[in-house]
C-alpha cells in the first residue's frame, strides 16, 4: 500500500481530518481524494489499546485494521471496493451482491452502523480473505439522497471501535463523498468498472 499509518490515534483529530481535506482536494483522480479519508479513518478511529485487553484477540489472531470504500457497482448489483488499505493484494477490486452481509444491511438501511465486537452477531459474513474482523464501523456515502456507497474501517481486535468512532467515520465519509463526486467519481468508477468486466 502507498502509506504508512500510525498504531495509535492522531493527537489531535481535527488536524487529520483537516490534512485529509486539503490533500483530496489536491488529488489526483476520485480515488485517490477518497484513499485520503480512508487513511484518515484509519488514524483517528479505534482504541489503539483495544488489543492489549483480555478476550480482545483469540489464540493465532494479531493486531491490525483495514480500511477502504464499497462503492456501488455502475450496474446497481454489487458493492465494489476501491481505495483499500490493508487488504491482501488478491482482493483488489473485489465486488460482491449488494445485499451481502452488514454492508448490505447499510445499503439497503442507508444508515451508519457499527460492530463493537462481531463474536455477537451470528450473521457476521466475512468478506477479508485472510481474517475474520473482531470490530467494524461502516458509514453511508450519500450523495443528492442516492446512496452511492460506504467507508468502513475493521479490526481484528474485539471492541476497537466505540460510538465516538462512528460519529468521526460518518464525518469522514460526508467529506469523502463530496471528493468522489468532485473528481468525477462516477466516470472514474464506471472506466474502471467495465475495465474489469470486459
Amino acid at each position: 500500500m502507498t502509506a504508512v499509518l500510525p498504531n495509535s490515534l492522531t493527537d489531535d483529530p481535527w488536524d487529520e481530518t483537516a490534512r485529509a481535506a486539503q490533500a483530496a482536494a489536491d488529488a489526483e483522480d476520485a480515488e485517490a481524494a477518497v484513499r485520503e479519508f480512508v487513511h484518515a479513518a484509519l488514524r483517528i478511529t479505534g482504541d489503539a489499546t483495544a488489543h492489549e485487553k483480555p478476550g480482545a484477540l483469540k489464540p493465532g489472531e494479531r493486531h491490525f485494521s483495514v480500511g477502504g470504500a464499497f462503492m456501488v457497482s455502475p450496474d446497481d448489483r454489487s458493492h465494489f471496493l476501491i481505495a483499500e488499505w490493508g487488504f491482501p493484494a488478491k482482493q483488489h477490486r473485489l465486488y460482491y451482491p449488494l445485499d451481502t452481509g452488514h454492508p448490505g444491511w447499510v445499503w439497503k438501511n442507508e444508515q451508519a452502523l457499527i460492530l463493537e465486537n462481531t463474536d455477537d452477531h451470528a450473521d457476521f459474513k466475512q468478506i477479508l480473505k485472510s481474517a475474520r474482523m473482531g470490530s467494524a464501523i461502516y458509514a453511508p456515502m450519500i450523495w443528492q439522497g442516492r446512496f452511492i456507497g460506504h467507508l468502513i474501517t475493521a479490526a481484528q481486535a474485539r471492541n476497537t471501535y466505540s460510538p465516538p468512532d462512528l460519529v468521526r467515520l460518518q464525518a469522514l465519509a460526508g467529506m469523502a463523498t463530496a471528493a468522489y463526486i468532485a473528481h468525477g467519481g462516477p466516470v472514474f468508477l464506471a472506466q474502471i468498472w467495465d475495465n474489469l468486466r470486459a
